[in-house]
């Protein structure tokens, strides 16, 4: 199975490279499918590229069902 995660972008370094807060982990991701990227969007990352821009509202939609997905699989062990 493979998942793209939204991410906040924090800085962009150059026109294909970003810095990226995952949960408080920051990453640098390619930014090569992505144009326009800019402080403050939302990207979805997979292996390190950024596929493309997410809503913010969604980003926090989907950041909110992962934490509770973890939550449930550490009750239920």
């Amino acid at each position: 199975m493979c998942l793209a995660v939204p991410a906040e972008v924090i800085e962009v370094v150059d026109a294909t490279r970003a810095r990226v807060s995952l949960g408080g982990v920051v990453k640098e991701i390619a930014l090569h499918l992505v144009d326009g990227v800019v402080v403050g969007d939302y990207v979805l990352v997979h292996v390190g590229f950024a596929l493309g821009k997410i809503d913010p509202e969604e980003a926090r939609r989907t950041l909110d069902a992962l934490r509770a997905l973890g939550e449930s699989l550490e009750d239920a062990a």
